[in-house]
């Protein structure tokens, strides 16, 4: 599954690379089997597809992978070995302790001058410099600069004589011409070692930029384990990809101005790396909810219903197949269109039009069934049962028995909500009524009283249950 913060990566380095007529490139870095699978890589490129990342487009290279380039990648540490600037080591981890006596130091540089050369089980370590300090051109953090004493003589090769990631990287990026490197912050560590790689291959390094760690509401980094993180689960929930391509290009960085909802197109153009922020990013799933309703209500009532179809289906949808009626749907879609948040909400919405019963949200009965609930359920349905099937007569007749009990008609139409649709919340009341027609609907107000007269949720403390009349309308 795909990271949102590696799809936040992706987009940054993709509105580069169209900003300024450059080359996005993909490398699967695959040398390790245990992590290397054909189907993942189909997974990123279906995920990187989905934000507009395609491989159709000319600013896209790859997928290369790190694998073929495991012959470059060794002659690459043979030459370092070669010219001095690296050395075979055959020291244990448990030797160094036993040397230091700390088993939190690193690398002592034992082996640095004993001459070894290689042998099946000899690391090949690169001979960090004794003095100065390596400085680190970073687009977001500034030039941070690390002494070269508290750099350790880092491993390249391992003793089968396989190239480390740290020097694969660096022969790949050589290779591929890669000049800017834009990734997540928990890399910064590694980045004076590759520079040095970068410099001891005779290369110019790249610019580096450094994006801010993506936390939840706790401020705390997202994890696999413990927050939703997969783009695809988003989604799969209903999240528009052009909504969650907008939200992640402001997970650190602002377009100015104050505004946020804006096309790819115009986020790129005025996308600047200097600008991002290196305070960490807030993951905040409401915003991200309330971009990709806005998104919604600029889609073509069409669009939207036929965005919908995943959650009409099974196994989203409650019902049958044989339940579902298209033509209803599009009755109400336009009802939908402007109440849904993310897609995968439309179940719920529409759920009483093709149930034979309506799914009672107790909470919902609690509250509407309140003291007098079933006298205004008996003259609401004695007045339906005789009123033009239209929604504004429906809604005036419901009015008017809500007068003669002295409720207003938020109040007076809740149990008939409750009733019908099992909810207090949703579509258009009246709407929704014409669309379920009369038969239906007095069934259901039938079923209600006869719950009521059992005594299952009758309320007798007759307290208000303020904004009923607003969620209703």
């Amino acid at each position: 599954m795909f990271h949102v913060g590696g799809a936040r990566s992706a987009l940054f380095n993709w509105a580069v690379a169209k900003q300024q007529g450059g080359t996005f490139v993909l490398r699967i870095e695959d040398t390790d089997a245990s992590r290397n699978q054909p189907e993942w890589v189909d997974g990123i490129l279906s995920a990187m597809e989905s934000l507009g990342i395609r491989q159709d487009d000319p600013a896209f290279e790859g997928p290369y992978y790190q694998s073929e380039n495991a012959g470059i990648q060794k002659e690459a540490a043979q030459r370092l070995y070669a010219e001095g600037k690296a050395y075979y080591c055959d020291c244990t981890r448990d030797d160094v302790v036993a040397r230091t006596g700390n088993q939190q130091t690193g690398y002592d540089g034992f082996c640095r001058d004993r001459g070894l050369e290689y042998a099946e089980g000899r690391a090949l370590r690169f001979r960090t410099p004794d003095e100065g300090e390596t400085r680190v051109v970073d687009l977001i953090r500034g030039n941070p600069t690390f002494p070269n004493a508290n750099l350790e003589d880092f491993v390249i090769a391992r003793g089968n004589g396989s190239p480390v990631f740290l020097l694969a990287n660096v022969v790949d990026d050589i290779d591929e011409t890669i000049t800017l490197v834009m990734r997540a912050e928990e890399h910064l560590p590694n980045t004076p070692k590759q520079q040095l790689l970068w410099e001891a291959l005779g290369a110019t390094p790249p610019q580096w930029a450094h994006m801010p760690v993506i936390v939840n509401e706790k401020r705390q980094k997202l994890s696999k384990r413990r927050d939703k993180v997969a783009l695809e689960d988003y989604f799969a929930d209903g999240i528009l990809p052009d909504a969650m391509v907008n939200y992640l290009m402001l997970l650190g960085w602002a377009p100015g101005n104050d505004e946020e909802i804006l096309p790819f197109d115009e986020l790129v153009r005025r996308f600047r790396v200097e600008d991002i922020n290196s305070s960490s990013a807030f993951f905040d799933v409401k915003k991200l909810t309330a971009f990709n309703g806005e998104y919604i209500r600029a889609m073509g009532v069409e669009d939207f219903a036929a965005a919908c179809a995943p959650w009409l289906q099974a196994p989203a949808a409650p019902w049958t197949p044989e339940q579902f009626d298209q033509k209803v749907f599009d009755a109400v879609a336009p009802l939908a269109h402007s109440r849904v948040a993310v897609l995968s909400e439309i179940t719920d919405n529409v759920d009483f039009l093709f149930l034979d019963e309506p799914i009672v949200d107790e909470d919902s009965w609690n509250k509407a069934m309140k003291a007098g609930a079933a006298e205004l359920l008996t003259d609401a349905r004695a007045a339906l049962a005789d009123a033009a099937w239209d929604a504004e007569t429906l809604k005036d007749t419901v009015a008017r028995v809500g007068e003669a009990h002295g409720l207003k008609l938020g109040k007076a139409q809740a149990p008939v909500r409750v009733a019908v649709t099992g909810r207090r919340v949703g579509l258009p009341l009246f709407e929704s009524l014409e669309v379920l027609g009369r038969e239906r609907t007095l069934a259901r107000i039938d079923v209600a009283l006869d719950r009521l007269a059992a005594g299952s949720g009758a309320g007798s403390d007759g307290g208000s249950d303020s904004g009923e009349g607003s969620a209703a309308q």
